[in-house]
């Protein structure tokens, strides 16, 4: 959420930062809204001062035996006191009004994220590895004969509908290894406390990190108001919803293993083949809490930290920043990284690791108390993939297939498989 405050002050600049996302100048209907309430404000005050002045001389009224003032004054004051009602509840309903409409506007991008309408104007900054030259077509994931077996789409298709699967076998066996692979060298190189959090949240914890209310559509709803996490971000993050914490607790590091949920709406028809787009996947999310100081620098870090794992996976990946039409509308900067998938021939996004400033502190009510004093701060608040597991999965067996139909599994997964360095093509560990 933004700072009315801000938007009072510089209404142009606001305007020309959303601009930059393409949306139309917001600051006048947002400013005629704060007026008005302020304007409630200001005329409650005033008739709460006439009442005071009012109650104050109907007591001098009575003891002059004045009973014709005494009345009036009486009477003045119980209009009075209708009239402050009246505008503190005018006043309230626009500031729910105002609050609702900051709500609904996006993050104001950082000055160097690039200008674009979509995902072309995407600026690459990096690639590390070089993409396997095949002697033969390589496969996507769900043709490759190591894992036809242990993709079971069809019976996912009967127990829960489209964009679901059942995994099996060394599937499900290298699905779980890649995710302790993964929560492993984050808690042990790269310091992220291991954390376990529910997958139901209350509403106002969706609305902390931005799902809602604009998104409601993007996510499953239980019929008891509870929503299934979109991923870890939502209750990593609402740690510290309504938190004031001590400057001596930041930065705060949090990494976590969940079931995520996603309804892919609008999403029809795009990436209908396979695991690459579900309603039902896995996530390894890292979540970091920091001083507004330090939050660039944490973004360059998580970042790290999300193409290490590809690294030591040995799969190809290039990372990008994304340009303002294509950035999420909580985040002011996001590197999204892609790893090189060859039965696609294309790199496909393998996580996002966004800074969000103070947008979500600010829903949260997030702050924390300075070293030596003064006023209290929003705390920074940054998330990213590191990774998704089910897309991850993809990538090792496309850039490990075989022309035999085998998968050769990277050495880092060994340990975590008990040794198997292979699945062959019946599907089995070796």
């Amino acid at each position: 959420m933004h700072d009315i405050r801000a938007i009072r002050e510089n209404p142009a600049a606001f305007d020309a930062a959303l601009s930059r996302r393409g949306l139309s100048p917001v600051t006048p209907a947002i400013l005629a809204l704060d007026e008005e309430r302020r304007a409630r404000i200001t005329a409650a005050e005033s008739a709460t001062a006439e009442q005071n002045r009012a109650s104050k001389e109907v007591g001098a009224a009575k003891a002059r035996g004045d009973d014709a003032e005494f009345e009036r004054l009486r009477a003045l004051v119980a209009e009075k006191k209708a009239e402050v009602a009246r505008l503190t509840d005018e006043a309230k309903q626009k500031d729910r009004e105002l609050e609702e409409m900051l709500l609904l506007i996006p993050n104001l991008p950082y000055p160097d994220v690039p200008d674009g309408e979509d995902e072309s104007g995407n600026v690459e900054i990096r690639r590390w590895g070089h993409p396997r030259n095949f002697a033969f077509q390589p496969l996507e994931h769900y043709d490759i004969p190591a894992a036809r077996d242990g993709m079971d789409f069809e019976t996912a298709a009967k127990l829960s509908g489209s964009r679901f699967v059942v995994l099996s076998g060394a599937m499900a066996r290298l699905q779980r290894a890649l995710a302790q692979f993964m929560i492993d060298l984050h808690v042990e190189e790269h310091g992220l406390t291991e954390t376990w959090t529910p997958v139901l949240v209350k509403s106002e914890m969706m609305l902390g990190t931005g799902q809602l209310p604009k998104f409601a559509e993007d996510s499953f709803q239980t019929t008891n108001g509870w929503w299934l996490v979109p991923t870890a971000e939502v209750t990593l993050t609402n740690i510290v919803n309504g938190v004031l914490v001590e400057d001596s607790y930041l930065p705060r590091r949090y990494v976590a293993h969940t079931q995520c949920f996603r309804s892919e709406a609008g999403s029809a028809g795009r990436d209908t083949s396979g695991m690459l787009r579900q309603h039902q996947f896995e996530k390894v999310e890292m979540v970091s809490v920091t001083r507004p100081d330090e939050s660039d620098e944490e973004h360059r870090r998580m970042t790290r930290c999300a193409e290490t794992v590809l690294e030591r996976l040995g799969l190809p990946y290039r990372t990008v920043v994304l340009c303002t039409g294509d950035m999420g509308a909580g985040a002011r900067r996001t590197h999204d990284i892609e790893v090189w998938l060859p039965g696609q021939d294309k790199y496909r996004e393998i996580s996002s690791v966004s800074t969000c400033g103070d947008y979500q502190a600010r829903r949260m009510n997030a702050r924390f108390r300075p070293q030596g004093g003064g006023k209290p701060e929003f705390v920074h608040t940054l998330n990213g993939s590191g990774l998704a597991v089910g897309r991850t999965l993809i990538a090792v067996l496309e850039n490990g297939q075989e022309e035999d139909g085998s998968v050769t599994l990277p050495q880092a997964l060994h340990p975590y498989l008990r040794g198997a360095t292979r699945i062959t093509a019946e599907g089995k560990l070796a």
